[in-house]
């Protein structure tokens, strides 16, 4: 059970949001992903949903599909904090510049609407993270911010190579170091389509999944003693 001292997180990434029903996994309804994963934020009364790139497949979609993401992220009845990732950067024609998405009041996107961090004093939190500004190489954990609030929440949108190994591949790698660097209370990562905790152990690194292969969402709890908690929890299609 949540105490009233808890702040609840639901992480997901990887929802891949598209018009095309044979690209996409969700067949005909191309923003399944995203209703399901704003569906658990509600079930488990989550004060924030964190999206972790990729939440559109690409930046080419067409009206009606921004139409349907922007009232399904308006209906969302809590703070969604969005990094864009490699399918979603922010390019000038970005989705998140179109339809509305950025000017939804609870709807912050590291990158757009704030630079790299956002705070809520109210909750003592801040989440802090490198978006994908376009579709070349880079570091996601690079020159890690120092803490600020009682609860530093770190967003990465990479593929994590343990050290030492010879990278299966090239692009936006974490690794164990730089994982260690950021000294977060929960690290939430994007990328991977399977759900997986990373990484030396020191700093909780996770990987959600997408909702159509994990068929979960994490869930973390900032308790009021200050541990955290991650449990994987099934979403309802």
């Amino acid at each position: 059970m949540t105490n009233a001292s808890d702040i609840v997180l639901v992480h997901s990434s990887d929802l891949h949001v598209d018009s095309d029903p044979h690209q996409g996994p969700y067949g005909d309804d191309g923003t399944t992903g995203l209703r399901v994963v704003l569906d658990a934020g509600k079930a488990h009364n989550a004060d924030f949903v964190l999206l972790l790139g990729d939440v559109f497949d690409n930046n080419r979609q067409p009206e009606e599909i921004m139409q349907r993401s922007v009232e399904l992220l308006a209906d969302a009845g809590r703070h969604v904090v969005i990094l864009p990732g490699n399918h979603d950067p922010l390019t000038p024609d970005t989705v998140w510049r179109r339809g509305g998405i950025n000017r939804l009041p609870h709807v912050h996107i590291l990158g757009e609407t704030h630079e790299k961090a956002v705070h809520f004093p109210d909750f003592d939190v801040e989440f802090w993270g490198h978006a994908h500004v376009d579709y070349d190489n880079m570091v996601p954990l690079r020159t890690p911010k120092q803490r600020s609030a009682r609860w530093h929440i770190v967003l990465a949108h990479g593929h994590y190579e343990e050290d030492g190994a010879i990278p299966l591949r090239p692009s936006w790698l974490i690794s164990d170091a730089e994982i260690a660097a950021t000294q977060a209370d929960y690290l939430a990562l994007g990328h991977w389509n399977r759900a997986a905790q990373v990484g030396p152990g020191t700093v909780p690194a996770w990987y959600s999944g997408s909702p159509d292969l994990a068929k979960t969402v994490n869930v973390v709890r900032l308790t009021g003693n200050g541990t955290v908690t991650v449990t994987r929890e099934p979403i309802s299609w």
